[in-house]
């Protein structure tokens, strides 16, 4: 089997990936997206490969490359559907929603008038999220209406129109700590507790955060792997929260990073993501 491994950042991941790949005797190449151009009249050959796993930051440059790949017949690993799905808030708590998956109630307003109107609706305080973007940025808590009003007036001084609409969560009440289960097909190869840093109340590792490996229970394991299958399955990375009244799913993520769930567990997690591409494909 030929795997090529598609990015446009080289970070540990795509490295771990290829080292364990290599040790599995899969013939494996890091590829910087950065690098291609695609004749959109020819269809591949296979140059790249019997599959693709596609590891772009970039959300755009993820979307298009896959679009790309598929239809010049590579398996992609994430599809095209799956990147759009989950690169898009809007698109991820549809397809939680319509599965029946538990997620924080959410709100999308279509101008700056109606945010506040569902921010009131909501009660504060309200998260307001980009409907794009990683690792925390731009994610904001509004504790009040005047909060939210000088939030959404930078907005609206953006070029973009997209930060003209208004994607807006309640904030759950949670332990200090939210959840990250990396899901491989039908398996949770890693489940974490990840901690805030001091002084930051967002999770994520990219912003000082700490990871600690736990088994997740029945309840939590079929909410997980319901969330990925909803999101059309793949390599990904789902997050959850303890809220009130159970666990919410309040995000998925298309390029997974898992280099602070790997530094919580005693098994290798790209071996089994290399596992999984492997298994069944050509």
């Amino acid at each position: 089997m030929k795997l090529a491994i598609t990015f446009d950042r080289l970070r540990w991941e795509e490295k771990a990936l290829k080292e364990e790949a290599d040790a599995l005797g899969v013939q494996a190449s890091l590829v910087d997206a950065k690098g291609l151009t695609f004749d959109l009249s020819w269809r591949g050959d296979g140059d790249l490969g019997d599959v693709v796993l596609q590891r772009c930051i970039s959300h755009y440059r993820s979307l298009f490359l896959a679009r790309m790949l598929e239809g010049q017949g590579y398996d992609v690993v994430n599809s095209y559907k799956v990147a759009e799905t989950c690169g898009n808030k809007l698109a991820t708590t549809l397809v939680l929603s319509r599965a029946g998956i538990p997620t924080p109630r959410t709100v999308v307003a279509l101008s700056s008038e109606m945010a506040e109107q569902a921010a009131e609706d909501l009660g504060y305080p309200v998260v307001l999220k980009p409907f794009t973007g990683s690792w925390g940025r731009l994610v904001s808590v509004a504790p009040d209406r005047a909060t939210l009003q000088a939030l959404v007036e930078l907005r609206e001084e953006l070029p973009n129109p997209i930060e003209h609409m208004y994607y807006l969560q309640e904030f759950v009440k949670r332990p200090p700590r939210d959840i990250r289960a990396v899901v491989a097909g039908d398996e949770i190869v890693a489940c974490v507790y990840r901690y805030a840093p001091e002084g930051e109340w967002r999770t994520n590792v990219a912003r000082g955060g700490t990871s600690k490996a736990f088994a997740p229970e029945p309840e939590l394991t079929e909410i997980i792997l319901k969330a990925a299958a909803a999101a059309g399955g793949g390599v990904l990375g789902v997050d959850a929260m303890e809220s009130p009244n159970g666990h919410v799913v309040h995000e998925i993520n298309n390029t997974v990073e898992f280099k602070g769930a790997q530094s919580a567990v005693d098994h290798s997690i790209p071996k089994k993501i290399v596992e999984y591409v492997a298994r069944g494909r050509k």
